[in-house]
C-alpha cells in the first residue's frame, strides 16, 4: 500500500495528493491479507480503530478485538458475497473500547476484494470513515441494528425448511413464489433453466399467462440479464429502469411493459455449475445494499439446491415408473365368466422399486394362470430378480406344466441364478458377503367355465375367499418352502371351486402387515373391508372389483391420487401387490350356500387348527355360540381320527344352507379307508374313543356313509334347535 506520493511536477494533475485528501476528510486506508491473516493500517485507520495514530500491521485477531462481535460476524458474510459477485464490500461497524464494553464510534468500511484464482485467497483494499448515524430510511437494513438481522435469519430458516421439504419442481416454484422477504419483497419472480444453448423458462410468479412467451428459447448470447448471469455465473443488480435501459438496451423493451422499478438476476449454482438464473423484480426502487444482496444470494443458493434435488427425484421417479411398467404386465382381455383387478404400489423408500409382482398367463389348455409373488428386498436387485423370475414362471406355465411343476422348476431356476451370484469357484471368496435372495409365490390355474382353481403355494400368504353372502374365509392351501431355498422342494396342489358371486383375494404381505400389523391383525383389517364390499352393487359382472382394489390399498396407507399398475403413491413400509379374481354371474339358489373345502394331509397335522378356524369363520354369524363350539369340536375329532387311524388324508367339506335363524350346517370328513368307525365306551383315563359319543350328544343328526373309495362321516346342526336330537 502507498504511504507517500511523489512530488508534484510541472504539468501534473493540479489535484492534491490522494493521501492529503483522505487525511483532510478523516478517511483511513487499510489492507486485509486473507492468506497471511494480517491487516495493514495507515495512521488514520489506526486512529479510527482506537489504536495509536501511526501506520501499523496487526494480526486478524488483533483487529477483530476492536469491532463489535456481532458486526464482525456480519462483515464476514458481506465479504464472501463481494468475493462471489466481484462487487464492493460495504458495511457499518461499531468500534469498541479495549474492554469491549463501550462503543467508541461507528465507521463505514468500503473495500474491493482482489481474488487470487490460483490459491482462491483474496486481499481486501479499502477505506474506513467515521459516520454519525445510519443513512435515512435504511437503519433497519444495516448490520448496526439487530431487528432486521433477526427477521432475516428467521426468514431464511423458514425458507430453507420449506424449500428442503419441496419434493417436486412444481412445489419448489410454489414455495419460491410465496416467499416474503423481510423489509423488501419482489412482486415478480422467474426461474430460468438451460436447454442446449438457450434459456428455458421453468416457472414464474406475479405474471400473467403468456407473459413468458418472449423469453422462451432465448439464445444464451442474447443481451439479456438472465442470459449474462448464466454465461458468467455472476449476479446482475439493476436499481432503476434507467440503469436497465443503459446496460441492456436491446431487451429493455421486453421488461419495460411490466413497469417494474428494480431487478435482481442471480445465478442458480450447484456444485460449481450454473444451472440457471433466478429473477426477482420489484415494483419500487431497491438500492440492493449488501444485506439485501446477501438475502437474495442465500435464497438463490437454497432455490438452486431445491431445484436440483427435485430434478433428481423426478428423474428417479420417471426411471422407476418406466422400470416398473416394463416389469409388470397389463391384465389381458376380459375373461368370460370371470372378472380380474390388480394393483401394485412400490415401497416409498429409496428408488421406490421392489420385488413384488403379479401376472396373468393364458395357458395352452384354455385355462388362465394367475401368479403373485414377492422377492425378498426393496432395492434394484430385488426388482431385477423379480423380472427374471416372472419371465421364468411365465415360460414354464406357457409350456403347459401343472402348478406344482411350475413352482418346482421356478425354485430350481432361482436357486441357480442366486448361486451364480453368491457362489463362484471353490477357492473364490469374492462372493463372500453377497446377498442371496428367496421369493414367495402363489400360482393359481383357473378354469373360467367351471370355476375350478388349482393352486400351489411357495411360502406365500394363503388366499381369502369372499362368499356370495359376504362371509370371508381364509382358504387353506398346501404349500412348500419359498422359492430359491431348496432346489428340490415339492409343492403340493390344492383344488377348490370358486362359485358364482364369490371373490378370491391374493396379495403380498405388504397389504397385510404394513402399519404395525401382524398376520392376524392385518387379516382382520382386510376381512372387514371384504365383508363390507357390496358385490351385488356391481350388477354381478365384477365392475366393482376395481373399486374394491382401491379400497384395499387405501386402507393401508390412506388415499392417494392414483393406485394403478406401476404408479407411485405416498411413502409406505413395503411393496403391495393385490390380485382379485371374481366369478361373475348371479349365484343360483344351490350355490348361495356357504361352502368350504379343506384337505388335511398326514404330513400336516398342524392344519387341524386351520380346519377349526375355517368352521368358526363359516359360522361367524350363527345365532348360538354353543353350537359353534360344538361344531368346531366335532370337526376337530373327525379330522384327528382320520389322521390317527388311517394312512390317508382327510377331506373336510362344510356347508351352511337356509335362511338366517333357520340354517343348517352339514360337515363331512372323507378318507380313503374302508374301516368303519364304531362307538366305544372309553373309561375316564382313556385318551381316545370319544368321537362318536360326542357326535351323538352334540349333533342334531350324524352318520357314516361307505363309499367305493373309502367312507365319510358327517353331522348336521340346525340353527336355533337348542338341544340336539341325537338321531342317527
Amino acid at each position: 500500500m502507498r504511504t507517500d506520493d511523489p512530488p508534484q511536477q510541472a504539468g501534473d494533475d493540479p489535484l492534491p495528493p490522494v493521501r492529503d485528501v483522505l487525511t483532510a476528510i478523516a478517511t483511513g486506508l487499510w489492507r486485509w491479507d486473507n492468506a497471511a491473516g494480517v491487516v495493514t493500517l495507515d495512521a488514520e485507520a489506526a486512529r479510527l480503530l482506537g489504536l495509536p495514530a501511526r501506520a501499523q500491521t496487526l494480526t486478524e485477531a488483533g483487529v477483530r478485538s476492536r469491532f463489535h462481535p456481532v458486526d464482525w460476524n456480519e462483515i464476514d458474510g458481506i465479504v464472501q458475497l463481494a468475493v462471489a459477485e466481484g462487487t464492493l464490500a460495504e458495511a457499518r461497524l461499531r468500534i469498541m473500547d479495549e474492554q469491549g464494553r463501550r462503543v467508541l464510534r461507528i465507521v463505514r468500511s468500503r473495500s474491493k476484494p482482489i481474488v487470487d484464482t490460483a490459491t482462491h485467497s483474496y486481499e481486501l483494499i479499502g477505506t474506513l470513515q467515521e459516520v454519525t448515524e445510519p443513512p435515512p430510511g435504511a437503519a433497519h437494513r444495516t448490520p448496526v441494528t439487530g431487528d432486521w438481522r433477526r427477521s432475516r435469519e428467521a426468514f431464511l430458516l423458514d425458507a430453507g425448511r420449506a424449500l428442503a421439504e419441496a419434493g417436486s419442481t412444481e412445489e419448489v416454484l410454489r414455495v419460491a413464489g410465496g416467499l416474503s422477504m423481510p423489509g423488501f419483497s419482489p412482486d415478480g419472480l422467474g426461474v430460468f433453466g438451460i436447454e442446449g444453448d438457450r434459456l428455458k423458462v421453468i416457472g414464474h410468479h406475479g405474471h400473467k399467462p403468456g407473459d413468458d412467451t418472449p423469453f422462451m428459447a432465448m439464445p444464451l448470447d442474447t443481451d439479456y440479464p438472465a442470459a449474462e448471469v448464466v454465461r458468467t455465473g455472476r449476479a446482475v443488480y439493476l436499481s432503476s429502469p434507467e440503469e436497465y435501459h443503459e446496460r441492456y438496451p436491446a431487451t429493455w423493451p421486453l421488461a419495460q411493459r411490466f413497469e417494474r422499478q428494480s431487478w435482481a438476476f442471480l445465478p442458480l449454482t450447484v456444485a460449481g455449475r450454473t444451472m440457471g438464473a433466478w429473477l426477482a423484480a420489484f415494483a419500487y426502487p431497491v438500492s440492493f445494499t449488501p444485506d439485501e444482496r446477501s438475502v437474495l444470494t442465500t435464497v438463490a443458493r437454497m432455490l438452486a439446491q431445491a431445484l436440483s434435488r427435485a430434478g433428481v427425484a423426478e428423474s428417479e421417479r420417471e426411471l422407476t415408473e418406466g422400470l416398473q411398467r416394463s416389469m409388470l404386465p397389463l391384465l389381458g382381455p376380459r375373461i368370460p365368466g370371470m372378472s380380474v383387478a390388480a394393483r401394485y404400489v412400490p415401497t416409498g423408500g429409496g428408488l421406490q422399486v421392489g420385488g413384488d409382482w403379479y401376472d396373468m398367463i393364458p395357458l395352452p389348455n384354455g385355462r388362465i394362470a394367475f401368479v403373485i409373488g414377492d422377492v425378498q428386498g426393496h432395492d434394484v436387485r430385488a426388482a431385477g430378480l423379480m423380472g427374471q423370475l416372472r419371465i421364468a414362471v411365465r415360460a414354464y406355465a406357457s409350456e403347459g406344466h401343472r402348478p406344482d411343476a411350475v413352482l418346482s422348476r421356478a425354485t430350481r431356476f432361482l436357486s441357480g441364478i442366486t448361486d451364480g451370484i453368491t457362489g463362484g469357484s471353490s477357492g473364490d471368496t469374492a462372493g463372500d458377503g453377497a446377498d442371496p435372495r428367496f421369493a414367495t409365490c402363489l400360482y393359481v390355474e383357473a378354469d373360467p367355465a367351471t370355476g375350478v382353481l388349482e393352486m400351489a403355494r411357495a411360502g406365500h400368504p394363503e388366499p381369502a375367499i369372499r362368499m356370495a353372502d359376504g362371509t370371508v374365509v381364509l382358504r387353506a392351501a398346501a404349500g412348500g418352502l419359498p422359492l430359491g431355498i431348496d432346489p428340490d422342494a415339492d409343492y403340493p396342489t390344492t383344488r377348490l371351486v370358486l362359485e358364482a358371486g364369490e371373490t378370491m383375494l391374493v396379495c403380498t404381505d405388504g397389504l397385510i402387515e404394513t402399519g404395525g400389523h401382524d398376520l392376524d391383525s392385518g387379516w382382520t383389517r382386510i376381512r372387514k373391508i371384504l365383508e363390507e364390499y357390496d358385490a351385488a352393487g356391481d350388477g354381478g359382472d365384477g365392475d366393482g372389483l376395481e373399486e374394491l382394489a382401491d379400497t384395499l390399498v387405501q386402507a393401508v396407507h390412506g388415499p392417494s391420487s392414483h393406485y394403478t399398475t406401476g404408479t407411485l403413491a405416498d411413502r409406505r413400509e413395503d411393496d403391495i401387490a393385490v390380485l382379485l379374481l371374481r366369478r361373475t354371474g348371479r349365484p343360483e339358489l344351490r350355490t348361495a350356500a356357504r361352502r368350504t373345502v379343506l384337505t388335511v394331509a398326514q404330513a400336516e397335522p398342524e392344519r387341524i387348527a386351520g380346519a377349526r378356524q375355517h368352521v368358526r369363520e363359516l359360522l361367524h354369524d350363527w345365532a348360538d355360540p354353543d353350537q359353534v363350539d360344538s361344531a368346531v369340536l366335532m370337526v376337530s375329532e373327525m379330522v384327528t381320527n382320520v389322521l390317527v387311524h388311517t394312512d390317508g388324508d382327510a377331506l373336510l367339506v362344510a356347508e351352511v344352507t337356509g335362511e338366517p335363524g333357520m340354517r343348517r350346517l352339514r360337515a363331512e370328513v372323507s378318507d380313503s379307508s374302508d374301516d368303519l368307525p364304531h362307538k366305544r365306551h372309553p373309561g375316564e383315563l382313556a385318551s381316545s374313543g370319544r368321537g362318536l359319543v360326542l357326535m351323538e350328544l352334540l349333533a342334531d343328526a350324524w352318520g357314516v356313509d361307505p363309499r367305493g373309495d373309502g367312507k365319510s362321516i358327517w353331522f348336521e346342526l340346525h340353527e336355533g334347535s337348542g338341544s340336539p336330537s341325537g338321531e342317527a
